[in-house]
């Protein structure tokens, strides 16, 4: 059974990461189109991270929000990995990438959101822990705000930067124009913000657009947009679920 058979979907996910939604829906039939509008950058200043990684013994957890943190900043720890820290993710995706990259995952709240994993640690006394987390350039305050609060001293490093691929501007116009796709889909807040600096909120009126969350979703209806289906799991899973639902 195909019931994506013949819809056209646009992946705006980055080139490493797009195989892992594209699949799942050329199986059920979609016909994909790869537009990446995210690539992954190192950090502007390395230097923190390197430091952040040298000495991640002197923390108490280490909180990993994604696929991405997790592999930039494995790629900097020192041969000889002596981290004691637990190991807390967002979502079972990045538990999975740590755990490849030989962490042992502690905590990995149920829902897939930061605000979770604030209502995950309230069980813990975090008076005086010192929490480190490795994120993105640009990215939400919810996690560090939430933890300062109940006493935690948090650094947040900067671990890699969302770019714009230089490639995407041509690409973009040649997809986003009649006959136009059935969907877009965006699995990340910056995905959304880069298409639409490439091509303004205009053609997207004219396709449905799947989110893999809240956040995203957010990000979706400030530009005045319409969000057609948002996964109910947010995950890789649950977005190509949450296509399929719509039919």
């Amino acid at each position: 059974m195909q019931p994506l058979a013949g819809v056209r979907i646009v992946v705006t996910r980055a080139v490493h990461q797009a195989e892992e939604l594209a699949a799942p829906l050329r199986a059920l039939g979609a016909n994909v189109i790869l537009l990446p509008t995210i690539a992954i950058a190192p950090p502007e200043n390395p230097a923190f991270l390197r430091e952040a990684a040298a000495h991640c013994d002197q923390y108490d957890w280490i909180i990993f929000t994604s696929v991405n943190a997790v592999e930039a900043f494995a790629a900097e720890l020192p041969p000889v990995n002596n981290c004691r820290a637990r190991i807390a993710t967002v979502g079972t995706a990045t538990a999975q990438a740590a755990e490849r990259c030989g962490f042992v995952v502690s905590l990995v709240p149920e829902k897939y959101v930061a605000e979770s994993l604030v209502e995950a640690f309230a069980q813990q006394d975090l008076t005086d822990c010192h929490i480190l987390i490795p994120s993105a350039a640009v990215t939400r305050d919810v996690v560090p705000r939430g933890l300062r609060k109940r006493g935690a001293q948090v650094d947040v490093v900067e671990t890699y930067r969302n770019i714009l691929p230089p490639e995407a501007a041509q690409k973009t116009k040649s997809i986003f124009r009649k006959p136009y796709p059935d969907w877009v889909l965006f699995a990340s807040p910056s995905a959304v913000e880069n298409l639409i600096t490439l091509i303004g909120t205009e053609p997207l009126r004219n396709v449905s657009i799947a989110t893999i969350g809240p956040v995203t979703s957010q990000t979706v209806l400030k530009t005045g947009l319409i969000v057609t289906a948002e996964a109910a799991v947010h995950s890789v899973p649950g977005l190509v679920e949450a296509v399929v639902r719509h039919y």
